[in-house]
């Protein structure tokens, strides 16, 4: 069984049908109620000249002394009637009537609408089919000079003619009107919908690696309102595919030199048959690995600060639990490098930790790079080494800084040392590295709205500092 799918109605054609219907609706219930009204002051008319025909037809009625008191008769003679009861356009029918329903005089058939008692004042309206006519009838009574009934009957070609005529030319303005607004409704909404079609025809134009912003008009402001939204989904696609296109660049570019020097320590051990040779190159192999490893995890990080720009969810935090997790992770490698490494958190006088608003794995990814810096890059040459995680709260904010007693770094590097690929003079002179963990760093402090700052200590040494907004406690 095959199921038909209906072509969406064009945004023109709903327009029309929303403005039309409800317009031909409201203006058909106002024809019929124009209508209606006339015809009922048009019925009120044609009904007081027919009473005033049975008015003038009762007045001619005498009592004949001859047939005693209840003797009645019509004193006009059929010239006269006829005089009375002319009509251009109309047949009029009558009939004078005893109270017993004999007919004194008139047209023979016709039936009274009998009154009520109380009621027999007023006369009584009513329709009846004589001769094979419609007939609109007036009864009315009479007690002077005795008790009688006059029927007054007359045809309705002229007040339906009149209804016919107050309806066609009622309708047909509507019918008019509605066509003259349908066709300037259409010109007024291709008018208004044209930057929107030029709209769909830029996009639909556009090729698929074309990202810049399309062409939008101002005449409306919701087609301006989505010309802004299609081009900054634009620019955030376009952001996308820069990001991919740097990770992709980085990692072919940074991963060439350590697969390279994998490839010449294999080639170089296995033209060699000692042993010896064989296990220094592959020591040097797990070596070029493990670089290689550190390096795919920066760009990964990198990668995925780059796409966490707009799904981040941050949270209230306390930093104490992750600075102290992070030190004892980097406890074994500080102990192996006779590396002091230790915590210096400072809570509130109340014992409650201080609480900032961010994102735990964004705090250990942070903690995780300058600790790493730091046991790589910051080892004095001689006494003591020492790397320090410090967290410290004033009344606005809170700093958490990572300060060790190395060489420190000259001035002019401490201004672009958290731009990416870019390597202080110890990673530059180790050869280890690639100049991505302060790039990460500041990455991450900026997806958590924080700052980032780095001083040489004196008398030696580089401190990296975030700075946070502090919660209050009831946060």
């Amino acid at each position: 069984m095959t199921s038909t799918v209906t072509a969406p109605v064009s945004l023109r054609n709903r327009l029309l049908r929303h403005v039309l219907v409800p317009v031909a609706v409201m203006w058909l219930v106002a024809s019929v109620l124009v209508v209606s009204v006339a015809g009922y002051f048009t019925q009120q008319a044609f009904d007081r000249a027919l009473v005033d025909d049975a008015y003038a037809v009762a007045s001619h009625v005498r009592r004949t002394a001859a047939l005693g008191d209840e003797g009645l008769e019509l004193t006009l003679s059929a010239q006269e009637m006829g005089t009375l009861l002319f009509d251009q356009s109309e047949s009029l029918f009558f009939a004078v009537m005893r109270p017993d329903g004999s007919l004194l005089a008139g047209h023979p058939g016709l039936r009274p609408a009998l009154p009520d008692d109380k009621a027999r004042s007023a006369p009584k309206f009513d329709v009846f089919d004589y001769q094979n006519l419609h007939l609109r009838t007036v009864t009315i009574y009479r007690q002077q000079p005795a008790e009688f009934f006059v029927v007054m009957a007359q045809t309705t070609t002229s007040r339906d003619r009149l209804m016919q005529r107050l309806f066609t030319f009622s309708v047909a303005p509507l019918l008019l009107l509605l066509g003259w607004l349908a066709l300037w409704l259409m010109r007024a909404i291709d008018d208004e919908l044209r930057p929107l079609v030029a709209l769909e025809q830029a996009v639909e134009e556009r090729d698929a690696h074309d990202l810049t912003p399309v062409p939008v008009s101002t005449s409306t402001r919701d087609v301006e309102r989505l010309g802004r939204a299609i081009n900054a989904l634009l620019t955030r696609i376009a952001r996308g595919v820069q990001a991919q296109r740097e990770f992709s660049g980085n990692v072919a570019h940074e991963l060439r030199t350590p697969l390279a020097g994998i490839r010449a320590l294999a080639d170089y051990g296995l033209r060699h048959d000692d042993p010896a040779v064989w296990r220094e190159q592959l020591q040097g192999i797990a070596d070029s690995q493990e670089r290689a490893s550190h390096l795919v995890d920066q760009l990964l990080a990198l990668a995925l600060a780059d796409e966490s720009r707009q799904q981040l969810v941050k949270a209230p935090m306390a930093l104490d639990a992750v600075v102290r997790d992070s030190v004892m992770r980097f406890l074994p490698r500080a102990d192996a490098l006779g590396v002091d490494l230790g915590a210096d958190v400072s809570d509130e006088p109340t014992g409650q930790p201080v609480r900032v608003l961010a994102h735990q794995a964004l705090i250990e990814g942070v903690l995780n790079n300058l600790l790493d810096n730091a046991l790589r890059y910051g080892l004095a040459s001689e006494g003591e080494r020492r790397v320090t995680v410090m967290l410290r709260a004033d009344a606005n904010t809170v700093t958490l800084s990572v300060l060790d007693n190395g060489p420190g770094v000259s001035p002019e590097q401490l201004r672009c040392l958290t731009r990416r690929w870019v390597q202080g003079a110890a990673g530059e002179a180790l050869k280890q590295g690639s100049g991505l963990g302060l790039a990460i760093v500041s990455e991450y402090a900026r997806l958590m709205n924080a700052r980032v700052s780095l001083h040489n200590e004196s008398p030696s040494g580089l401190r990296v500092s975030l700075v946070f907004e502090r919660l209050p406690q009831n946060a």
